[in-house]
């Protein structure tokens, strides 16, 4: 797949290519041939289907038992390696995402859960490129793992000026709070400046094109913005950080 997962028998991972099945042809979408084809996502692996007999699972291979695992070039690295733990970081963010996206949906925030879903399909394509390192692999699959991140990133931008133009200026710092949708989003944030960090060691060292650390960037910034506006449209306040009051008395002044 595009995000670097290895599909059996995938033409855009490793393997012969199935023969694609009726109702499916070159431009039907890739995830919507893979299903056709019997294959159906589970957690982070892939198992076929097939009618009276079990093949099996691919969610565990006992491949990275050794400390290591691959990636989309074929590369296997240690589990540690920074490109792993950018990744990582990336992929929980997503996963606070979701929690963050079934929030609004329940809350009725429509615009918001849209722009969530499409953030965390975009987030598969930040984990693609991460996973194709610049110095190391083929360019067949740089450009098949491609980042535009000029173009999401000034949707970003976008979704921040509307919100902006909605919200009460900030006269101090704000916790996380506004309810349970806003409280998630500020976990996100904080997760996504974590993954900022780690995707932006790899763009200084020429693993990772910038549009990608750009976007990162931009994401906590919206995501920031994104809480505040939850809490403004639930109607529940947010709470602003209060610094503490000093009991000690004034020092002495030298003489």
């Amino acid at each position: 797949t595009k995000a670097g997962f290895v599909l059996p028998g995938c033409d855009r991972c490793f393997g012969e290519a199935p023969r694609l099945e009726k109702g499916t042809n070159d431009s039907t979408p890739h995830s919507l041939r893979m299903l056709s084809f019997g294959f159906v996502t589970a957690g982070r692996g892939i198992v076929r289907r097939s009618p009276g007999r079990h093949l099996g699972s691919m969610v565990y291979t006992k491949t990275g038992d050794g400390g290591s695992s691959q990636l989309f070039t074929g590369e296997r690295r240690s589990k540690s390696d920074p490109v792993f733990e950018a990744l990582g970081s990336t992929d929980e963010l997503n996963g606070h995402l979701g929690v963050a996206r079934e929030h609004a949906a329940i809350d009725g925030l429509t615009k918001l859960d849209g722009q969530l879903q499409e953030i965390m399909s975009r987030l598969f394509d930040v984990g693609a490129a991460v996973a194709t390192p610049l110095e190391s692999a083929k360019l067949s699959k740089i450009e098949r793992t491609l980042f535009d991140g000029a173009e999401h990133t000034a949707e970003l931008e976008v979704w921040i000026d509307e919100l902006d133009q909605t919200l009460p200026p900030l006269k101090n710092f704000v916790l996380p709070s506004g309810g349970l949708c806003s409280a998630q989003l500020h976990v996100a944030r904080s997760v996504c400046r974590r993954a900022e960090r780690s995707v932006h060691e790899l763009v200084r060292v020429g693993s990772v094109e910038p549009e990608v650390g750009f976007y990162m960037n931009r994401l906590s910034d919206y995501l920031f913005m994104a809480a505040r506006a939850a809490a403004q449209q639930n109607g529940h306040p947010e709470i602003l950080w209060k610094k503490v009051q000093s009991t000690r008395p004034p020092a002495a002044e030298e003489p």
